[in-house]
């Protein structure tokens, strides 16, 4: 692996094919050190976090992607955040005792769920789907063939603390000179090995796969781990509590502590906190005399 986490946007010259290249080291490190996770959760998050890159990669929108596998077994809940910045954060949330060679295996009543959000006060969009697919590669290429009807290949490997993967798309309603590409292009993608996604940086790897094609490959973009939590945010959450609910609390220990999901970022809350931050609601919501 290479010191820094970097996507690579290609395209196939005279082709309706685009495609996307990451490698990911730090950021998982980063990501999973917060959670004692078990092994297969730390792959299937390793992945999913590599994924969240890749489609991310592939939209205009400036805000955040968020992919989620929702399920009613001993797997409750895998969640990936990751901004047009390529900020990526993930957390988990399971039951019992994780014995499983397969997290498809700790599903029941598995939901897919991606979310769109602008964080500019546009409308955020969130697609629901019931789990299709062995691998978080056939959910997601599953995925975008019935809800967004574009056709998708992804290919995602992990192996300790280390994740790649590699995006190919076939755009719609483009002009095509070469016809037979996107067939041709799978093909040869189909050929590359979990061992050369990790190891092969993205210059490397698709002239190994495609050197008889006309690549072009454009400058990488860095990705890392970042939380966006902020003692501010955590104060609104516990803002929507009410007064009632948050007294009750205080009435039993000195303070409130919230720990964030993510980062595992403790934020601390006593009595002198809290009132400030009803004060401040009550301020907010008290209209103001017209003089």
């Amino acid at each position: 692996m290479h010191n820094q986490d970097l996507l690579s946007r290609f395209i196939f010259d005279n082709t309706a094919v685009r495609g996307n290249h990451i490698q990911l080291s730090q950021t998982i490190q980063q990501a999973l050190q917060h959670h004692n996770y078990p092994t297969l959760l730390k792959t299937a998050l390793s992945e999913l976090m590599v994924a969240s890159a890749l489609l991310a990669a592939t939209l205009k929108m400036q805000g955040a992607l968020v992919l989620q596998i929702q399920g009613r077994g001993k797997l409750k809940l895998l969640v990936v955040e990751c901004t047009s910045q390529l900020e990526i954060r993930a957390t988990a949330k399971w039951t019992g005792d994780i014995v499983e060679d397969n997290f498809i295996a700790l599903l029941e009543q598995g939901q897919f769920v991606i979310t769109l959000d602008p964080k500019d006060g546009r409308q955020t969009y969130q697609g629901i789907v019931p789990i299709e697919g062995h691998t978080i590669a056939e959910i997601l290429q599953n995925y975008m063939q019935r809800s967004e009807q574009i056709e998708t290949r992804i290919w995602l490997t992990s192996a300790h603390n280390q994740a790649a993967g590699m995006l190919l798309q076939k755009l719609p309603e483009q002009l095509e000179i070469d016809t037979d590409a996107w067939n041709r292009i799978c093909q040869l993608a189909d050929t590359t090995t979990k061992q050369e996604l990790i190891e092969l940086d993205a210059n490397e790897l698709l002239h190994r796969l495609f050197h008889e094609e006309n690549v072009r490959i454009f400058e990488p973009h860095t990705a890392q781990f970042k939380c966006s939590c902020t003692r501010k945010n955590v104060g609104n959450m516990l803002r929507m509590l009410g007064t009632e609910e948050i007294a009750s609390i205080l009435a039993e220990r000195e303070s409130i502590e919230v720990h964030c999901d993510f980062c595992n970022q403790a934020y601390v809350f006593d009595a002198v906190d809290a009132a400030q931050l009803l004060a401040s609601e009550t301020t907010l919501d008290t209209p103001k005399l017209a003089h």
